[in-house]
């Protein structure tokens, strides 16, 4: 498998650490609100490459962090006279429920920032004791241009940053070495949480918290890291200069990062009236579709979200959840017998199209292409897949789809909103038969919808059904 590695801009061989093995880590999502759909794309893709790669057999530990303190938590807590735990608590319960609406698994792990406190003074304790990080005033900074390599993931040069980039500076420039120095531990503010340090009680800052829950929960090499493009600077930059100061190592082998998200040809924000959450997208589509539409194009590329867009993806998804119940209704009425010759070069031709969905896959997880294949074997199966097939042959069709069904996070048990769909669709494709005169066919879908529990009432205003 080849995957294109932000570090070097590269598509490399993907080689482990460890055989048989894979740590991913993705950076989660602050729980101060609902997520909105921007967060829902690295949620989605890493999902679905932590599938592909179990399925290619690697035991995978996959962790995906919850940052749990930061400014919009205490400014949501302190708007609502709580705690600020309270806010966070309440937000990764919903986050975990959209997860699961979206068909995401949870994590191996999902650490919490505020549970990992200690660790994250350890680590700054090192990075002071090596002479990385200094502390001011209760406030600790990291030396920036102590580490030499700085900008090696965003190919920024420091010198430029300082000049030209005066809105990417950190505040506080008057107490720091120097203005791009970024900070590791901040000072307890009135109203906000606080913990014990050294340097008297404080919080640590973004940065720290995924550099130390990742070596916690992975070891201080992670394999791949994982998120947003948005994060690649100075989020990403950051972590490793931290950790590899610290660490004396190399932090991650290969970096990925997905695509922005836009709404209708615009970047998404709250002032441009186009900032949806994946609440509000859930009441007017089900989530599998925002899925699908997810993998409908290649990850690394941005992806415009339009009502037209999505209105495809929910169409080519019930068109893949009627061809299962077809191959299903078929296996389940036909005849084990031995495969003639042409039926031979059929399930040779089911393995010719498995080994293409993995090729796409293996060419830095192009689930577009991947997608596309999935159609050409879904209409070779409608095309030579029938009642007169051997119940084998049948049960191998359905299982190819499902496999890259389940590879890709697509459920084929039917939502019922779907289902309608799936129904009118055979029945159209019944009246095509009769029309053509093919009564066999046509019998073979009154009977298949007869046995899923549809039953059909031919009247003179057309087709009527129900469920028995």
């Amino acid at each position: 498998m080849k995957i294109f590695n932000t570090l070097t801009r590269t598509k490399e061989e993907f080689v482990p650490i460890h055989p048989g093995k894979v740590g991913i880590y993705v950076c989660g999502p602050t729980v101060y609100d609902y997520i909105h759909i921007g967060n829902a794309r690295p949620m989605i893709v890493f999902d679905t490459l932590r599938r592909y790669l179990e399925y290619k057999g690697y035991e995978v530990n996959y962790v995906s962090n919850f940052t749990d303190v930061d400014d919009k938590i205490i400014r949501r807590a302190n708007e609502e006279g709580v705690d600020a735990s309270v806010i966070s608590e309440r937000y990764i319960k919903e986050v975990k429920k959209d997860m699961q609406d979206m068909n995401v698994r949870e994590a191996t792990t999902h650490p919490k920032a505020t549970e990992e406190i200690p660790d994250m003074i350890e680590m700054v304790k090192t990075l002071i004791e090596k002479g990385y990080a200094y502390e001011v005033n209760g406030t600790v900074y990291f030396r920036t241009r102590r580490f030499e390599e700085y900008g090696k993931l965003s190919k920024k040069n420091l010198d430029d940053l300082r000049s030209g980039n005066r809105s990417l500076l950190v505040s506080g420039e008057d107490e720091k070495e120097d203005a791009l120095d970024f900070v590791l531990w901040k000072p307890k503010k009135e109203g906000e949480p606080s913990w014990p340090s050294p340097w008297g009680d404080g919080r640590p800052g973004w940065h720290l918290e995924c550099s130390v829950m990742s070596k916690k929960y992975i070891g201080d090499i992670i394999d791949i890291h994982a998120g947003g493009e948005d994060l690649i600077f100075p989020h990403h930059e950051n972590e490793i200069a931290q950790s590899e100061a610290a660490n004396g190592k190399e932090f991650a082998r290969y970096w990925m990062h997905n695509g922005f998200l836009k709404i209708n040809n615009e970047k998404m924000s709250k002032s441009l009236g186009n900032f949806f959450t994946v609440r509000e997208i859930a009441e007017q589509y089900p989530l599998q579709v925002i899925r699908f539409f997810m993998l409908s194009a290649h990850y690394r590329s941005p992806l415009n979200f339009s009502a037209e867009l999505v209105e495809a993806s929910k169409n080519g998804l019930e068109r893949i959840l009627t061809a299962v119940k077809r191959l299903d209704a078929l296996s389940d009425e036909a005849k084990a017998a031995n495969l003639t010759e042409p039926q031979k070069e059929q399930e040779q031709a089911l393995q010719v199209y498995m080994d293409r969905f993995e090729a796409a896959m293996d060419d830095d997880l192009n689930t577009a292409d991947a997608i596309s294949v999935l159609f050409e074997l879904i209409k070779y199966c409608n095309i030579h897949m029938d009642a007169q097939s051997p119940k084998g042959l049948l049960a191998q069709a359905a299982a190819a789809v499902k496999q890259i069904c389940e590879i890709l996070g697509i459920e084929t048990e039917t939502e019922q909103e779907l289902l309608d769909s799936d129904i009118e669709a055979l029945i159209n494709e019944r009246q095509e038969a009769r029309k053509n005169k093919n009564f066999a066919r046509a019998d073979e879908i009154r009977n298949m919808l007869a046995d899923m529990g549809i039953l059909l009432e031919d009247t003179r205003e057309g087709v009527k059904w129900k469920r028995a």
